[in-house]
């Protein structure tokens, strides 16, 4: 008799487990996550523009589950580091991650599993747990992003220019996710998300 487990949209969507099934999954969420933060506003006052890539990043972990978007917001830096004008505004090569939106940047895996490690145990399936969920996520990357960020500009102005621009917009996007992600359980009818 083999154990239940919480099936992520992805898997529901695309049951047909296998090595390319993920990969192709993988990809294509570092593929969103590209497009995503050419999504870019740049802030005059900071030094770290307003992307939509922390929205793709976090629903990466909410569809995919923990491990496929670990892998994927990775191969997202990897394509970045590589040449790819993947990063916010077309920005491209490794000395981005040195730079001051560096870690933000390298804590888009870690964001993704958080969010993916609670999609998992069926955080998706409900508005208040989403919502929770990606918030935990955004609080990984404003951590990381905001010591990394401690490096380019004095500690008196660090939150006001790393964090609380940010936040109405995340809090926006957590929204939205919140209402989707379960919206999208409830119209396939798999409100339980199980697996056997």
């Amino acid at each position: 008799m083999s154990a239940t487990r919480m099936l992520t949209l992805a898997d529901v969507a695309w049951p047909r487990a296998g090595v390319l099934r993920d990969v192709l999954l993988v990809v294509g969420a570092s593929l969103v996550t590209a497009l995503a933060a050419q999504i870019a506003i740049p802030l005059p006052f900071s030094p770290v523009p307003l992307t939509g890539q922390t929205f793709a990043v976090l629903l990466s972990g909410a569809v995919l589950g923990a491990r496929r978007a670990f892998l994927a917001q990775a191969l997202y830096l990897l394509e970045g580091m590589a040449g790819l004008p993947f990063f916010a505004g077309g920005a491209a090569g490794a000395g981005i991650l040195a730079g001051p939106t560096g870690g933000y940047l390298l804590a888009f895996p870690f964001a993704a599993f958080v969010t993916g490690a609670l999609a998992r145990g069926g955080w998706d399936r409900r508005f208040a747990t989403m919502l929770a969920a990606m918030l935990l996520g955004s609080l990984v990357i404003f951590g990381c992003g905001l010591a990394g960020l401690s490096r380019f500009v004095p500690a008196g102005r660090l939150l006001a220019l790393g964090l609380l621009p940010f936040l109405p917009g995340d809090v926006v996007k957590a929204t939205l996710a919140a209402i989707a992600v379960p919206g999208v359980w409830r119209w396939l009818g798999r409100e339980d998300g199980i697996g056997r």
